[in-house]
C-alpha cells in the first residue's frame, strides 16, 4: 500500500513494502526519486537492515552459529505495519517474526518515521531491544535521486559536491563487492564528485571521516537541486549502475557500518562499525533531504 504526505512544497509516496521512499515530486511537477526501472536497477531508496551490502559467500556468524542472509538483509522485502500517517508524517513498523529469527537471531523492533516540513523530508530509523541479549545491527539509506531532474540536461552536468573536502580517499570494492583498504587518493575539482564511481575505477565510492556529513546533488550551474544531512552515519556510499546501462540516476547511501570488508571476521560483532544494544535500549538514526 502506498502512503502519501503532502503539502505546499512537495508530494511524497512511501510504499509499506520496504518502507520504501517512491517518489518526491514537486507542484511542477518535477520527480526527483529514480523511478524503478527493472531493466537498470528495479528499487527506488531501499532500507538496509540488519546488514549492508554482501556478506562474504552470503553468510555471517555468531556465537558459532552460521546465518545466511540476503544482500542488504530483509527489511527492503518486508510489509511494514503502517503505524500512523498523517498529511505530513508516516510511521512505519517492522518485528521480527520465525523468519527473520532464522536469518537473524535477534528479537527487534524497527520504526521508521518520515516527516514532511516545507520541502524537506527526515526519515528516522528507530531500533529497539526487546530482547534479553546483546542486539547487533546495521543500517542504512540507499536512495536513488535522477539525474538530469530538467530536460535538456545530461548526467554530465550534475555531481556530488562534498563540503569541505578537496580530494578523497575512498575504500576499494573486489569482484565479490567485498571492501578493501583505502586506495589511491582522488582530487575533486571544485569539489565536485562525478556521479559515476566508475571514473575511478571503482563499482562504489565508499567514505568516512568525512568534514560534514552531508552530501549535494548538483547541478552544471552549481545549484543545489538535493541535499541531504546525515550526522547520525558515519560512512556515505555513491553509486550507480555501471556499464551498459545509461542509468541518469545515482544513489547517495548514509551507512551506520562499513559493509562486509576482507580485513575483518566473519562474525557480525566483527563489522566495522556494527551497532550495539543491551536489553532495554534502542537507538535512533536520521537523515534529512532537502528538495530544490
Amino acid at each position: 500500500m502506498m502512503v502519501t504526505l503532502k503539502n505546499s512544497r512537495l508530494t511524497v509516496e512511501i510504499d509499506d513494502l520496504g518502507a520504501q521512499l517512491c517518489s518526491v515530486k514537486s507542484p511542477g511537477g518535477t520527480e526527483y526519486i529514480w523511478q524503478a526501472d527493472p531493466a537498470i536497477w528495479g528499487r527506488h531508496a531501499p532500507l538496509l537492515f540488519p546488514v549492508i551490502g554482501r556478506l562474504q559467500d552470503g553468510q555471517y556468524t555468531h556465537k558459532g552459529q552460521t546465518y545466511s542472509i540476503s544482500s542488504h538483509g530483509f527489511a527492503r522485502d518486508s510489509r511494514f505495519e503502517t503505524a500512523e500517517h498523517t498529511d505530513t508524517r508516516a510511521v512505519f513498523r517492522l518485528t521480527h517474526s520465525p523468519e527473520t529469527l532464522a536469518v537473524y537471531p535477534f528479537p527487534f523492533v524497527l520504526t521508521v518515521t518520515y516527516t514532511l516540513e516545507d520541502n524537506r523530508l527526515t526519515k528516522a530509523c528507530r531500533v529497539d531491544n526487546p530482547g534479553g541479549g546483546e542486539l547487533l545491527f546495521e543500517l542504512g539509506g540507499h536512495d536513488g535521486f535522477r539525474a538530469p531532474l530538467e530536460p535538456g540536461e545530461t548526467m554530465d552536468d550534475y555531481a556530488i559536491l562534498l563540503p569541505g573536502l578537496e580530494s578523497i580517499t575512498p575504500y576499494g570494492m573486489d569482484g565479490q563487492c567485498m571492501t578493501t583498504p583505502k586506495g589511491p587518493t582522488f582530487p575533486l575539482e571544485g569539489g565536485r564528485l562525478p556521479l559515476k564511481p566508475s571514473t575511478f575505477g571503482l563499482d562504489t565510492v565508499i567514505l568516512d571521516q568525512l568534514p560534514q556529513r552531508r552530501a549535494i546533488l548538483a547541478d552544471k550551474a552549481g545549484r543545489a537541486r538535493v541535499t541531504m544531512d546525515f550526522p547520525d552515519f558515519p560512512y556515505l556510499g555513491i553509486w550507480t549502475q555501471g556499464k551498459p546501462f545509461d542509468t541518469n540516476y545515482v544513489c547517495i547511501e548514509p551507512w551506520s557500518t562499513l559493509p562486509d570488508a576482507v580485513f575483518v571476521g566473519r562474525g557480525l560483532e566483527d563489522k566495522q562499525g556494527v551497532c550495539r544494544l543491551a536489553p532495554g535500549q534502542s537507538r535512533e538514526l536520521s537523515y534529512t533531504t532537502t528538495f530544490d
